[in-house]
């Protein structure tokens, strides 16, 4: 459970931190071309795409400043690269487990009632990582239109 929970919550932690990091910094606010939601709009995606994805930056940050170069390496490498970590370990926990008969009080995973609560599990994990997020940009950006 610990590694699961790790492979869970270090992309979330190393985006949202820096995130912070940039908007609370004046290396980070001065990159920014738009005050406001839209700008924080724009340093959420720009870590949101090193973390996940290929690194794009909205037109409106000025991504390639030494700041946003070297806390988005970190970025990607953390997200990317030390996902690997708690990976092996989880995998070689499953592998040196016993295999146990399954009983009264076994989950089985080919049920439908599986399915729900892993995509449940999924999305409300997702939305408590985000939504707050993206409730201080894209949203409030778009109720100011």
């Amino acid at each position: 459970m610990k590694m699961a929970s790790l492979l869970i919550l270090i992309m979330p932690i190393i985006v949202l931190g820096l995130t912070a990091v940039a908007v609370l910094t004046e290396l980070g606010t001065s990159s920014r071309l738009n005050p406001g939601a839209h700008g924080f709009s724009e340093i959420l995606y720009a870590y949101t795409s090193q973390g996940h994805n290929n690194g794009s930056a909205f037109a409106g940050l000025n991504a390639n400043t030494p700041f946003y170069n070297i806390t988005g390496g970190i970025a990607m490498l953390v997200s990317r690269f030390w996902l690997a970590l708690p990976t092996l370990a989880l995998a070689g926990a499953l592998a040196r487990k016993k295999r146990i008969p399954p009983g009264a009080g076994t989950l089985p995973t080919h049920t439908a009632l599986f399915v729900a609560l892993l995509i449940g599990v999924i999305i409300m994990v997702g939305a408590l990582t985000f939504v707050p997020a993206l409730v201080l940009g894209p949203i409030v950006e778009h109720l100011l239109m």
